[in-house]
């Protein structure tokens, strides 16, 4: 490690400094600085991305627990996941995690939003935030009702199928599950293949559709590599950042705010570090106080996925193709040649939503289909022939916390998700066993004849499934709400996403959510900055 120097470098003034380049500051960086007046510095502890795997969507193997792509968080050990940690992938490059993830395009339920606006959050509404979705979407099916054709987030069918998806997809809709053409339009509910944020055959990430068009703006300034250490508060009223390039300490100021978007875990982390956040933690940490504000790092909320598997016959999986070097040679050479097939393909291809019992109102359940199987991420895929049927409760009750343990921003924070740690959320879990056992016991799926590999437990009892749910979960990476909007004790941002108690600080990326959206939370991210922007533009003017 190379040595800081103790003076620090005075690297100017901007109008707005945005920590974080991730899904939400790089649509912040593009909406702030059409305004040529606006000067703005975007700022990420990460690097570029031109690392080739994050750029071709089966590379996302080669990005999650990668220390080039991914910040190698850890979770603390989770007693309802019967003592495990689990690895909690981050994006470390620009475009952040949607330089990693699954490229899956999904907004959630208008009821989501309208939750939002129902807790004190006017202008949060299905109604408000629809028409921004379609102004940035780039739709495959060009401008319609609930989509829109100009934007710069560029949405794509999936490039490629598999009989046995589509089996389980036939299985779905004969155990009661209604077919859809679409997840986005505000009721989810059915069987489809995903659309992806993809541009043909490439992954779409949010540098390239909100940074690369705009690189030769002159009112933007970006910096990688440079981990902010803490924000400058004279008094209440946030007046710039401090961070670490190169070895060197440096300072930079904003005239009228710093907007946070380093997402779930960085922003809180950085607040906490600044002296914002829980009395009593800073206090233990010996962090100075500069506000109380209990709720920064709490509220943590997250998917977890139950990944089922099962054994299959006479079917055409990842598994089998990939087991060979002619067939990792074949795959190959048909995305060189057409940009489709296994190469091409998003780590879940097939979705489905569902109620995962009689006395759920809308769907509550995520299906992420997908034609492969392994032990755990990371590993070699199995040798026969598979399929993962990964269930996720999409609205927990279960929350937990991010908080810092040293107020350098170097060292990682506790993550607690504490996953499953409710009766409602158990009894889920064991209902979405259940429900998977359903679909794959139709006759749509017979001529395959599947086995249950896991969870494989027999017992029908709500002890023995919610057992093996721990044993079986694993996050789907989908933090939110650890700086929650609102207006109560809890809350940390209000409905314009100002940090309350302090001046000149907001927060602009999936840490506001009050609630999880019901569904992928990429792209609720995206618009949450969208939003964000709008109003600054506004209140500034």
């Amino acid at each position: 490690m190379s040595q800081i120097n103790d003076e620090q470098i005075d690297h100017g003034a901007y109008d707005y400094i945005v920590v974080g380049a991730g899904s939400a500051g790089c649509v912040l960086a593009n909406r702030l600085t059409q305004n040529p007046k606006i000067n703005v510095l975007l700022i990420d502890a990460g690097a570029k991305d031109d690392y080739l795997w994050i750029h071709i969507p089966v590379g996302y193997l080669y990005c999650i627990n990668n220390p080039k792509t991914d910040w190698m968080f850890k979770t603390a050990a989770q007693s309802s996941l019967n003592g495990k940690s689990l690895i909690y992938p981050r994006g470390k490059v620009l475009g952040g995690s949607s330089s990693i993830n699954g490229m899956i395009y999904m907004r959630g339920q208008s009821a989501d939003y309208d939750g939002w606006e129902a807790q004190g959050n006017p202008g949060w509404g299905w109604k408000d935030i629809l028409p921004l979705y379609k102004g940035m979407e780039n739709h495959h099916a060009g401008e319609s009702e609930f989509h829109g054709a100009g934007g710069e987030w560029r949405v794509e069918p999936a490039r490629l199928s598999w009989e046995i998806l589509d089996a389980f997809r036939d299985a779905a809709i004969e155990s009661g599950i209604p077919s859809t053409t679409d997840f986005n339009r505000g009721d989810n509910e059915g069987a489809s293949y995903f659309e992806v944020n993809q541009r043909s055959g490439f992954r779409w990430n949010a540098s390239k559709a909100y940074l690369r068009p705009i690189k030769h703006r002159t009112n933007l300034t970006v910096l990688t590599g440079a981990r902010t250490t803490k924000l400058e508060f004279e008094g209440r009223r946030c007046t710039g950042v401090r961070f670490i390039k190169d070895g060197e300490q440096h300072i930079a100021r904003a005239h009228r705010e710093v907007v946070m978007a380093a997402g779930a875990i960085g922003t809180p982390q950085l607040l906490q570090a600044s002296g914002v956040g829980p009395t009593a933690l800073l206090g233990s940490l010996g962090v100075p106080l500069v506000h109380a504000l209990e709720g920064v790092g709490q509220n943590l909320q997250d998917h977890l996925q139950l990944r089922m598997i099962y054994r299959v016959q006479g079917a055409r999986t990842l598994n089998t193709l990939a087991n060979s070097w002619w067939g990792k040679a074949m795959i190959g050479l048909e995305y060189m040649l057409t940009r489709r097939g296994p190469m091409s393909m998003a780590p879940s291809q097939l979705g489905v939503f569902a109620k995962s019992g009689p006395e759920q109102t809308r769907a509550n359940v995520e299906y992420h289909v997908q034609p492969l199987s392994l032990e755990r991420f990371g590993e070699p895929l199995h040798t026969f022939p598979a399929f993962t049927a990964s269930i996720c409760n999409v609205r927990p009750t279960s929350r937990g916390h991010v908080n810092i343990t040293s107020p350098d921003t170097a060292q990682h924070p506790e993550i607690l998700a504490n996953y499953l740690s409710t009766p409602e959320d158990r009894h889920v879990a064991a209902d979405s066993i259940r429900l998977t056992r359903r679909i794959v016991g139709q006759s749509a799926l017979a001529r395959f004849k599947p086995q249950e590999i896991k969870p494989g437990v027999t017992e029908d009892t709500e002890e023995a499934l919610a057992k093996a749910a721990g044993e079986i979960g694993t996050t789907i990476f989908h933090p939110v709400g650890t700086c929650k909007m609102g207006h109560d004790a809890m809350a940390v941002v209000d409905s314009s996403l100002r940090v309350h108690g302090v001046e000149g600080l907001r927060v602009a990326d999936a840490s506001i959510m009050p609630t999880i959206t019901s569904g992928n939370t990429n792209s609720p991210t995206m618009v949450i900055a969208e939003k964000a922007a709008k109003m600054i533009v506004a209140q500034a003017a």
